[in-house]
């Protein structure tokens, strides 16, 4: 073991070690069930991002103080009681880290609303600092990057300490059919807290159940297809998946660079607002970031509102939910409530406009130049330097990085041709077009505000024979095809389980879906916090 603090074991046997010593409702709705699993009570359960400046403020708590708290939060819940693994490894700087931002606050005052918060990150998003970047996979073992992701370096300078490495679906769930989300063979098998034999949902499997488990204060996780939005959705807490631009994606791990983008995981829309902003900002080494001159601001807390719903124009789309009919209640429940608020809905909107087209084929091209692409920017030290090295290392240590599932998705990806195929060309501009133009003209035909849906999933039993069970339909594939916003908070609880509501509109609307989904949550408390049962009934 070297000088990082590696977490979680994979069932095929990775090594693990000892760890040393997010997200909130403004706060939770009524007073903490019990838990089981030996889960103790925390002194920052569902604590939010601005309790925690007034207690720093008030000369209450410290940086050092809550750093240490979240440490302590994650050595008993990842590996030992509930046996979360949603965190891979922890900064072994933390606490340095937090006791200079506690002296400089004491100096100069705060730098802004994140100054001594504490936030995990996904283990794609590259830090140049003595933890690693893996993507959970063992291929990367080792890996430190020459230089912080771009969100990384505005979080270090919001004043945030970067706590530590989220596990998640290794290579984000781009790697083999039949995968089970939240494996990796780093970090082993994430486990949802509502019922740890169900499915914490991908690819921010780790950053989700952290920040419904009270493991950070904050937690960010990155989004292709869902990866946000869907284990926002099945831990209970809320998820923005930002405009394709609004966050540089330079230093995180890809997939395709005409979806991915990294955004908050948090417990409440408050807290989701404050991470938002001050990682906004035009990065040369992410063109798309050029398109967010105008379209970002700094503080998006500023347009949270608990009227916000009162005259809005919402679009109804009945995307098929799972868990009938009791999801589907939950919808029409959801749907009255907003109209008490004042929404006006536009029951139902046309559901024919919303096309898929060859996603795969798209991800396939993009998934292959763009992660050649990450891994030459790591140096001459870089312990494997394409995909094709990838594939090879899976082969030679299958019984590490496949016991259960393969990887299909990557072999198909290096057969395919350049990014000037014209093949790969056709596919993409028909993709984006056919979603762009289907949420685009749905909202300009009926005047709309933004399209509401139910988010879609319940968790799932866990199945590493079989995989993944996606039943039903989700809500969040066409505004992530075409590179647009949405917004997911929960919606309620079946047999359990949380699901959530979906808002989202056309690019660069966050300030609405932000007003929308935050005069809704306050008007319904729905958030409560996970008591880490073993099953449900």
């Amino acid at each position: 073991m070297d000088r990082r603090q590696f977490i979680g074991t994979a069932a095929a046997g990775t090594a693990g070690a000892a760890l040393t010593a997010g997200c909130t409702i403004e706060r939770a709705n009524g007073p903490r069930a019990s838990v089981g699993n030996g889960v103790g009570p925390f002194e920052l359960d569902e604590v939010g991002v601005a309790e925690l400046q007034s207690s720093m403020e008030a000369g209450e708590r410290t940086a050092r103080s809550i750093t240490e708290a979240y440490l302590g939060r994650i050595e008993e819940l990842n590996l030992q009681g509930p046996e979360l693994r949603a965190v891979i490894e922890t900064n072994p700087d933390a606490l340095d880290i937090a006791d200079a931002l506690d002296a400089e606050r004491a100096a100069n005052g705060p730098r802004g609303p994140l100054h001594g918060i504490p936030v995990l990150i996904k283990d794609n998003i590259a830090t140049a600092d003595r933890m690693t970047t893996t993507a959970g996979s063992l291929a990367l073992e080792g890996s430190v990057p020459l230089r912080d992701a771009f969100i990384v370096e505005r979080l270090r300078a919001a004043g945030a300490v970067v706590l530590g490495k989220a596990n998640l679906s290794e290579w984000a769930n781009f790697r083999g059919e039949r995968s089970s989300s939240g494996w990796s063979a780093r970090g082993g098998q994430c486990r949802n807290p509502y019922a740890l034999d169900r499915n914490p949902c991908g690819s921010s499997s780790g950053s989700g159940v952290a920040a419904a488990s009270s493991l950070a204060a904050l937690t960010i996780g990155t989004e292709t297809n869902g990866s946000i939005m869907c284990p926002a959705t099945v831990n209970g807490i809320v998820g923005v998946k930002p405009t394709v631009g609004l966050w540089s994606r330079a230093g995180i791990i890809p997939i395709s660079h005409s979806q991915d983008t990294a955004g908050p995981m948090c417990r409440t829309v408050r807290d989701a607002a404050t991470l938002l902003g001050p990682l906004t900002g035009i990065d040369p080494r992410d063109p798309a970031t050029t398109a967010s001159d105008g379209g970002a601001f700094a503080d998006y807390t500023q347009f949270l509102d608990a009227e916000g719903l009162e005259g809005a124009r919402l679009g109804v789309w009945h995307a098929t939910p799972q868990g009938l009919p009791a999801t589907l209640a939950l919808f029409d429940a959801a749907l009255e409530r907003l109209r008490e608020l004042g929404a006006v809905l536009v029951d139902p909107v046309g559901f024919e406009r919303f096309t898929a087209g060859d996603q795969g084929l798209v991800l396939q091209y993009e998934f292959k130049a763009d992660l050649n692409a990450y891994l030459a920017d790591l140096g001459p030290s870089a312990p494997v330097r394409s995909l094709a090295d990838i594939i090879a290392f899976n082969e030679r240590n299958a019984d590490r990085e496949m016991p259960f599932f393969g990887q299909e998705l990557m072999v198909a990806s290096e057969a395919r041709g350049p990014l000037t195929d014209p093949e790969y060309l056709s596919a993409l501009e028909a993709l984006q077009r056919g979603n762009r133009d289907a949420i685009d003209s749905v909202i300009a035909e009926h005047d709309l505000d933004a399209i509401v849906a139910p988010s879609g999933l319940i968790a799932w039993h866990t199945d590493h024979i079989m995989g993944d069970r996606f039943e039903g339909g989700s809500s969040w594939g066409t505004s992530a095809i075409a590179g647009y916003p949405g917004i997911t908070v929960p919606m309620g609880y079946v047999s359990g389980l949380p699901t959530g509501l979906s808002f989202f509109a056309g690019a660069w609307s966050e300030p609405t879906l932000l007003r929308l989904a935050y005069a809704y949550e306050q008007a319904t408390l729905h958030r409560r916090a996970p008591t880490f049962p073993e099953t449900i009934g």
